[in-house]
């Protein structure tokens, strides 16, 4: 069985565990040891019991502690190496694996494959996840969604997607005028509208879950997330919101 359980999403940290058969990752380490570890124990998990690691990219609510849990707990880490170079070219002790766009990782129970995505970092990538059965989408941390990314997810049942701000609210907020830019802008984070259109456009699929993720505390809300997946999806689709502080309970794909 494929599930999945976020650990906490948005501009305070991220983490997302993956979990198939006899194989554990987390996407992304950017909580603190001390939050990971006690996120982990409410999972009924332990660090010791993760396999591996996916870094997405440099930002630091997304790499934040990978390299001392790395390197701490013997944990393989897989990111690109633009994100590696741009997160210090760090030494993992022999624990790195490079990959990058449209390469596939095959992990026993879990297939992994990154896809490069338009964000302002180095080398960016998400996730396609699959046991064999089932396929997740992990799609955050970008400006717009571009054909081919949509395409790299058009055989996900389960889809964790980012819905990261309300426009209405970005624009009215106490945000400097560049910083609105560079969140709405091509390269930022994605609108609810836009999370909306795609998970539309994938509906016609074997979707049957999204997960809204990377909500902005500040310019976002759980309901007009909410809303916006609804107006693009109708009740066909299951539809949970992440918390940024405490993530989502386990959720089966498919």
């Amino acid at each position: 069985m494929l599930r999945l359980r976020s650990l906490g999403s948005g501009s305070t940290g991220n983490a997302t565990l993956v979990e198939a058969g006899n194989k554990r990752l987390l996407i992304d380490c950017g909580l603190g040891p001390r939050v990971l570890r006690q996120r982990l124990a409410v999972a009924g998990l332990e660090l010791a019991q993760i396999d591996g690691l996916f870094i997405t990219h440099e930002h630091s609510d997304h790499v934040g502690c990978a390299h001392h849990i790395a390197c701490e707990y013997r944990i393989p880490v897989w990111m690109s190496e633009g994100t590696w170079r741009a997160s210090g070219a760090l030494d993992y002790q022999g624990l790195l694996r490079l990959t990058g766009h449209d390469q596939t990782i095959d992990w026993g129970d879990l297939e992994l494959r990154a896809f490069a995505v338009p964000h302002d970092a180095r080398e960016p990538l998400q996730l396609h996840c699959t046991d064999g059965a089932h396929a997740l989408g992990v799609l955050t941390d970008l400006g717009h969604v571009p054909p081919s990314v949509r395409e790299r997810l058009s055989d996900c049942h389960t889809l964790l997607l980012e819905c990261n701000h309300d426009r209405q609210l970005l624009a009215e907020s106490a945000y400097p005028a560049f910083l609105k830019h560079r969140v709405g802008g091509e390269l930022g984070h994605l609108a609810n509208e836009q999370a909306a259109e795609l998970a539309s456009q994938l509906r016609g699929g074997p979707l049957r879950q999204v997960i809204a993720a990377h909500l902005s505390l500040k310019n976002n809300r759980p309901d007009l997330a909410r809303a916006a997946l609804i107006a693009g999806l109708g009740d066909a689709v299951a539809i949970e919101v992440a918390d940024a502080r405490s993530g989502t309970p386990w959720i089966s794909v498919g």
